[in-house]
């Protein structure tokens, strides 16, 4: 009898192994606590307890604490280590994919990287994510270099000269390109000025109140020709229909914005964000470091939310990222106000330190960064200065008083 209960045992521990989770393993042990203290009792009331028969419940106990301690262990960390090394793979792979999308606006042989890319996808299936780790490394280090050539060679010149006139005094009004010189290098800018004592900043949507996918998207140019604007900027961060990780969230933006209509956007979803804003009313482009210390007040011209704040009190409010998005060269738009002149913009051929070290040299009060990239566009009495980009589902603009 002892060895049969044994030989049951063993096979039940045998085949459910791989299902056993800490739960089960306490069940299982209370099951054999229990089995063998009646099995024990039995044998010793019909004087069947030998040295042989205790030696194999002894055995039968130190196996079953093997496998709980180490087998189940071992087992579980192997598992932690293959999800470990998904979430990091396929992180990395959604965010490279979006670099290549956004590469792919500006260049037109794509080919290599393309043929990279489908190979990490095939180490993917083959749950090879060494390999894949390392190439998709290499991937980007080659987009990174690429980005960087496009945004060298994208430094626009003014008209019949090499570069733009050097100076780090912004215009008082009206539309400029110059050279800045900064911490962080000299970089071209194209900047448009207006006195909010004669000018409105506004901001349009082309949605009429919150959505969350499959959300309408216009170009710049019918953002500022329907609403009388002589002036707009691209806006707020937002998902682009081409990128893998927006679907089901296609051209939908989160953070808080009060459009042209006084309609609040994203309202209860920037109850408690930390995502910095700025208003405009009157004469004045006000700031609130935080969305949640902003109400949701509509007698102000304007409110939009965005990331990073730049400039806050004439000093340098942004600190550092790893996030390529940031840390990468390219074109870098914002919004910025020194006094009561307010100015949209872009930059070129920078990262957000760069932005945010050439605003500074600009001598602007506070800064706030609006997205870029293959969404940046800038115009100007009917024509682009920059742009037109991809269609975006809410712009900046300057409207005469």
């Amino acid at each position: 009898m002892p060895n049969i209960v044994k030989s049951k045992i063993l096979h039940f521990l045998r085949i459910h192994t791989t299902l056993l989770t800490a739960e089960a393993f306490g069940a299982l042990f209370l099951l054999l606590l229990i089995t063998t203290i009646s099995l024990g009792t039995f044998l010793l009331s019909q004087r069947f307890l030998t040295n042989s028969t205790q030696k194999n419940l002894n055995s039968l106990q130190k196996q079953y604490t093997d496998l709980k301690n180490v087998d189940q262990y071992k087992r579980n960390n192997e598992l932690q280590a293959t999800i470990s090394a998904i979430q990091k793979t396929y992180s990395k792979t959604v965010t490279t994919y979006q670099d290549l999308l956004d590469l792919k606006q500006n260049l037109k042989d794509t080919g290599d990287y393309d043929k990279l890319f489908a190979q990490i996808l095939q180490e993917l299936s083959q749950k090879n994510y060494s390999s894949a780790s390392s190439d998709l490394n290499t991937l980007s280090t080659n987009i990174t270099t690429e980005q960087t050539k496009l945004a060298q060679a994208a430094v626009p010149s003014t008209p019949n000269t090499q570069s733009a006139p050097q100076s780090n005094t912004p215009p008082n009004s009206g539309y400029s390109r110059q050279t800045v010189t900064a911490d962080t290098g000299t970089f071209v800018v194209d900047l448009i000025a207006a006195d909010l004592n004669s000018t409105r900043v506004i901001v349009d949507t082309a949605s009429d109140g919150d959505c969350s996918n499959n959300c309408p998207v216009l170009p710049l140019g019918t953002y500022v020709s329907r609403s009388g604007a002589y002036a707009g900027i691209n806006g707020t961060f937002f998902c682009p229909s081409t990128y893998p990780s927006c679907a089901g969230k296609t051209n939908s933006f989160d953070t808080l914005l009060m459009n042209k209509n006084k309609v609040y956007f994203n309202s209860s979803n920037n109850v408690y964000s930390s995502v910095p804003l700025v208003y405009f009313t009157g004469s004045t482009m006000g700031v609130r470091g935080q969305s949640s210390q902003w109400g949701r007040d509509t007698s102000v011209d304007s409110v939009i939310a965005m990331q990073p704040l730049l400039i806050s009190g004439g000093s340098i409010a942004y600190g550092s990222s790893s996030d390529t998005k940031y840390t990468n060269k390219g074109t870098r738009d914002f919004i910025a106000h020194k006094g009561s002149t307010v100015y949209i913009g872009v930059m070129y051929n920078a990262n957000m330190t760069d932005s945010a070290h050439v605003l500074k040299a600009l001598g602007m009060d506070d800064a706030l960064n609006l997205d870029e990239g293959g969404s940046t566009a800038l115009m100007l009495n009917g024509r682009y200065l920059a742009g037109p980009g991809r269609d975006i589902p809410n712009a900046v603009l300057f409207v005469r008083k």
